[in-house]
């Protein structure tokens, strides 16, 4: 129950700095950084209408260069394809 507490917690610190606009670089696992996405014209197809999606953040994750090389040379997951 403490591991799934703390992996709780650290989640939603993550989630908590990242609404307020800062990043989060975790030295060896990755980064958790917002995306600014810019504003584009959509179509909605069923009633032949434009819409207009306004500039937004997304969250997003990127892996750091250790994690995938580590993914990459995992002889367990070689042996799965």
């Amino acid at each position: 129950m403490d591991v799934q507490a703390t992996v709780e917690a650290f989640f939603s610190v993550v989630k908590n700095t990242m609404a307020d606009g800062n990043n989060i670089y975790v030295r060896g696992f990755g980064s958790f950084v917002n995306k600014k996405r810019a504003k584009k014209i959509a179509r909605n197809i069923s009633k032949n209408t434009a819409l207009v999606i306004e500039e937004h953040y997304v969250p997003s994750f990127k892996p750091s260069k250790i994690f995938t090389e580590k993914i990459k040379k995992s002889p367990k997951l070689k042996n799965k394809g």
